[in-house]
């Protein structure tokens, strides 16, 4: 049976007040320098970022002098994103859209998908993904994926009731968490209490194993991929996270 995305109640406002201490300048600045140095960014480069959340990234690189574009489906994201763009005096194009349906044109010289935002869709849609991203960098361009690793994942998964809690002064997240082995995806319902008021919802994340990325990357027309650990090591069984990258 397929499990319920809402994805509305997923990523909104209670999104960044729960997640916010963990998406700070410290935080920010590390992942950026990371995208810059995986992907060998230097000023001028065309960039895409989706998605791009409230912009912790982007105008980061824009503030670095690349040409970015932000790409995201939730409005108060990109607000947030365009407002403090306008504070830090940089420039970025932020455009309301699906992963699955890019709106925008070909030439990139990199597009990343950071902070474990792939796999939210069924595999034909997370297919559709990758070929997108295929789709608007230009030959030679690369993508930067950073995600959940699925063997790490499950190796060192404790099955529910175990629960992730998170707590900002009296407001309370939970994520009661399953993993269905059918389908590869983490499965997870949420329940949350702020100011007073409890609201429920569900989502999920695809996880593919390193055969599976390789597959898809190859079927979307990359060359060239390599999957890593977050150092740039080998994946192992501990590894929670791994990192993409792939030529088009």
């Amino acid at each position: 049976m397929a499990h319920p995305f809402d994805f509305e109640a997923t990523f909104n406002q209670d999104y960044l007040h729960f997640h916010r201490a963990d998406l700070d300048d410290e935080q920010a600045n590390e992942d950026t320098a990371r995208v810059v140095d995986l992907l060998d960014l230097r000023r001028g480069a065309r960039v895409l970022d989706a998605p791009c959340g409230h912009g912790r990234i982007a105008n980061r690189l824009a503030a670095a002098g690349m040409a970015v574009v932000g790409v995201d489906a939730n409005a108060h994201f990109l607000a947030e994103a365009r407002s403090h763009a306008a504070i830090l005096g940089v420039e970025v194009d932020y455009r309301p859209g699906d992963l699955r349906r890019l709106p925008v044109d070909g030439g990139f010289d990199a597009a990343l998908c950071w902070g474990n935002s792939f796999g939210y869709f069924d595999d034909e849609d997370n297919r559709a993904v990758l070929a997108g991203f295929h789709r608007v960098l230009r030959p030679g361009g690369a993508l930067l994926v950073e995600a959940l690793h699925h063997d790490g994942f499950v190796r060192h998964f404790t099955e529910a009731p175990d629960a992730t809690l998170i707590e900002r002064g009296d407001d309370v997240m939970v994520d009661v968490t399953t993993f269905d082995p059918m389908t590869g995806q983490l499965q997870a319902r949420r329940t949350l209490q702020r100011d007073g008021t409890v609201r429920r919802s569900r989502h999920f994340v695809r996880l593919p194993t390193v055969p599976e990325w390789y597959d898809w990357l190859a079927g979307a027309g990359f060359t060239e991929a390599r999957i890593t650990d977050p150092s740039g090591g080998d994946l192992t069984l501990d590894s929670w996270q791994l990192v993409v990258t792939a030529l088009a």
